[in-house]
């Protein structure tokens, strides 16, 4: 009887181990759960990047030349320079 015993024992401790595996916290669908939140917060990440890479040269422009202030000024404000004249073209 003793002899039976071992390998009934063995086989529900590795029925455990694998129960933990499968469906315990920090189990297969756990991490793969993780890994898909991962994989979107790199691809958030990244946007956010080319953004502020984005505003980073916009400011570098404003700072060290007038050129983009003029042409902003041109184009969101509708200024012009002394002895200019705005033309506009109704589509």
């Amino acid at each position: 009887m003793g002899k039976r015993i071992v390998p009934w024992v063995l086989i529900a401790l590795l029925a455990m181990v694998q129960a933990q595996l499968w469906f315990g916290r920090g189990g297969l669908p756990a991490v793969a759960e993780l890994e898909r939140e991962l994989n979107a917060q790199k691809v958030a990440n990244e946007a956010a990047r080319r953004q502020i890479e984005q505003l980073s040269a916009e400011v570098n422009d404003l700072k060290e030349g007038l050129n983009m202030v003029e042409e902003r000024a041109r184009h969101e404000l509708g200024m012009v320079k002394p002895n200019e004249i705005f033309v506009q073209i109704a589509k």
